[in-house]
């Protein structure tokens, strides 16, 4: 992946990985846009970095993905990379009653999202020089956590899809790249953050390094581990990881 002066759209892009990628690409000498769902965090982002371009939509509906798409080509005709790094974790207790309406978001905003979103811009990246889509996974997408089943599903659900499009797009020569993080320390799934995982900074100095490198999948620590284990290997993962649970 060429690295400066792209115009990249990195979606949950006011928080967390989102936005500390959207920090170091800015720093490498590229024009960065990010779109969020709250207009307080996506000012606080802007006020932190004010060369970001901030946009407000909900990627869990398709109206808004739509409109987004139509905008950002509309007011940045040179994007060329997309970031879907949008999510949504839940800790659900599947036996226990759920309203289908917060599990139905929660998969429109891991897998739908990215696959319409990929689907969209891959219209306006046939033909650009240096195009890239890029897909944030998780290293639960290989081991799942049982706690949060439908995270993990959709994220599982999204790394068949890289590999996919990856394949398709090859005759266009659009770049198909993966982010696999581990547990990081962000607020995903965890109201006011946590601080068990691995730090936010780290594992962005380390994806950024990996992509320069031309890696297709970053992965870092626990989830370099999930995704080149064998079978065996993730089963006793499996059992380790849910031991408790």
């Amino acid at each position: 992946m060429k690295m400066e002066a792209g115009t990249i759209l990195i979606t949950g892009g006011a928080t967390g990985i989102g936005l500390a990628l959207a920090e170091r690409f800015i720093k490498a000498g590229n024009k960065v846009l990010i779109c969020g769902r709250r207009e307080d965090k996506l000012a606080e982002a802007q006020a932190a970095y004010p060369s970001l371009h901030t946009y407000r939509f909900d990627v869990s509906k398709e109206e808004e993905r739509i409109a987004l798409y139509e905008r950002v080509t509309r007011e940045h005709p040179d994007v060329n990379v997309l970031l879907n790094n949008a999510g949504v974790m839940r800790f659900v207790q599947l036996d226990a009653e759920n309203p289908w309406k917060e599990t139905e978001s929660e998969i429109a905003t891991n897998l739908d999202a990215p696959i319409h979103l990929a689907m969209l811009f891959t219209q306006h990246f046939k033909g650009k020089e240096h195009a890239a889509i890029l897909n944030v996974t998780s290293g639960l997408a290989h081991v799942p956590l049982s706690a949060a089943p439908v995270y993990s599903a959709t994220k599982a659900a999204l790394h068949a899809f890289t590999l996919s499009l990856r394949k398709q797009l090859e005759e266009h020569k659009i770049e198909v790249l993966e982010i696999c993080p581990p547990h990081t320390n962000t607020d995903l799934g965890i109201p006011g953050g946590n601080t068990d995982g691995v730090p936010l900074d780290e594992f962005a100095d380390e994806a950024m390094r990996s992509l320069t490198q031309g890696e297709r999948e970053v992965s870092y620590g626990w989830s370099r581990l999930t995704s080149q284990a064998s079978r065996a290997e993730r089963d006793e993962l499996f059992k380790q990881l849910n031991a408790s649970r």
